[in-house]
């Protein structure tokens, strides 16, 4: 009933009437939600793979960045190609796919471990996360438009908090799995023979095996379940070809774009260096289980915040709530380069709560007012996700050199940019040729 209401309406803002008033989106919310969580978990388990594969194949802090740059390089190569499949099939179809796709990816840590190949790791990490692009590609502007569009962020962020459930209980947990035994030092490491070093990183590689074989399970009952559900279609979302308009002439989109870019690339270049970071004696001096825990609390910021977020995105205008967060990040980044002890620690963890509102309101700044190119556009902005591959490897190479203590200016320079966004590039083109 409800395609055929959207569909009988006569343009873009009809429809939306429409779907608000005529429809309970709660439930497929809720579906789509799970999504959300999952891909969350899956993306904060790297800031695991990162200290263990370092210590396991004896990495630079620039090689071990290759797992953040090969995992989200996917986004950059196969978000375009995405939402032609979003464009073909469907936003639900498409989530299928995606799930599928990571399905196939968590299997192959198995056969990577089993070898204690880098490179295979690196290849699971790009098919996994060439799914995960799929999901947010099509996930995040079906929730954009699945309902009122003023209050857009306030929903895309709440579904963004079950995404921060995930990135929460993601490093405890693949602490405890992944982490378990201590790693040998370096100096020992350098004394093995080339066979005994080969057992010793097939031996600690296996501890992947099993947390990615149920992930992997999980995903394809996942799939199964979301193809049964009947979710509504959006219609005024939908592609139509020959529209008379382009994504070039959306500066909001744009530019939302480069902020996409700048805020994953500082989200992930502080949660990469973050275990490392806690166990220099300057700061904290902990394990690397010890500090997989508190990381923790980095991601259950991001989550605390997107609950909060929800509700004040319904009375705070999002661009300059947006900003606020940007000033807070960037003052606390400076602050824990700043400063030393448990001080620079707590500085740098409080940043997750300010994160928070980032991605889903500068994603819905950014689909503003795109209506049949919304697919189009959610392309572009989840292509911008590759700043998560780019920026942690310029930080990787600025910590070889100068230390990680002080290498977290390049997420402050990220944060500067978002102020900007937030204040006066996230204008939708109604706003932009109203005042012109």
């Amino acid at each position: 009933m409800a395609t055929r209401e959207l569909a009988a309406t006569s343009s873009p803002a009809e429809a939306i009437a429409v779907a608000s008033a005529n429809q309970n989106y709660s439930r497929p919310l809720a579906i789509v939600t799970t999504l959300f969580f999952m891909w969350g978990f899956l993306t904060c388990l790297n800031d695991i793979l990162v200290p263990h594969l370092k210590s396991i194949f004896d990495l630079s802090y620039t090689r071990v960045m290759l797992v953040q740059f090969a995992f989200f390089s996917a986004y950059f190569l196969f978000s375009i190609p995405w939402s032609k499949v979003v464009n073909r099939i469907g936003y639900q179809r498409t989530m299928v796919v995606g799930l599928l796709t990571m399905a196939v990816g968590a299997f192959l840590f198995v056969p990577a471990a089993s070898v204690a190949s880098y490179p295979l790791f690196l290849t699971a990490l790009v098919v996994l996360a060439t799914g995960i692009t799929g999901l947010q590609v099509s996930a995040n502007p079906y929730v954009v438009v699945l309902g009122k569009p003023e209050t857009a962020s306030s929903r895309l962020d709440l579904t963004q908090a079950f995404n921060s459930l995930g990135t929460t209980i993601a490093p405890k947990l693949g602490g405890l799995l992944i982490l378990a035994a201590a790693p040998m030092a370096m100096e020992e490491l350098h004394h093995l023979s080339p066979h005994a070093l080969h057992m010793y990183r097939v031996q600690e590689a296996a501890s992947v095996k099993m947390p990615y074989t149920v992930i992997c399970v999980a995903l394809v009952l996942l799939a199964i379940a979301i193809s049964t559900f009947k979710l509504p279609k959006i219609e005024h979302a939908a592609h139509r070809p020959g529209v008379n308009d382009s994504i070039w002439k959306h500066p909001n989109l744009i530019l939302g774009a480069v902020g996409i870019f700048a805020y994953v690339g500082a989200e992930v270049s502080i949660g990469s260096f973050l275990v490392n970071f806690f166990g220099l004696p300057e700061v904290a001096g902990f394990s690397a289980k010890t500090a997989a825990g508190f990381v923790s609390f980095y991601w259950a910021g991001a989550m605390i915040g997107r609950f909060l977020g929800a509700g004040l995105l319904r009375r705070i205008k999002p661009g300059n709530l947006l900003g606020l967060c940007a000033i807070c990040a960037a003052t606390l980044v400076s602050a824990s380069m700043l400063l030393g002890g448990h001080t620079a620690m707590w500085s740098i963890l409080a940043v997750g709560l300010f994160n928070s509102i980032m991605f889903p309101t500068i994603f819905s700044l950014g689909v503003a007012e795109l209506g049949p190119l919304t697919g189009n556009g959610s392309g572009v902005l989840t292509m911008a996700i590759v700043g998560g591959a780019i920026l942690p490897v310029i930080q990787g190479v600025i910590a070889d050199h100068v230390g990680i203590h002080h290498a977290f200016f390049l997420p402050v320079l990220c944060y500067l940019y978002i102020l900007f966004y937030g204040l006066r590039g996230s204008r939708p083109n109604s706003a932009r040729y109203a005042k012109a």
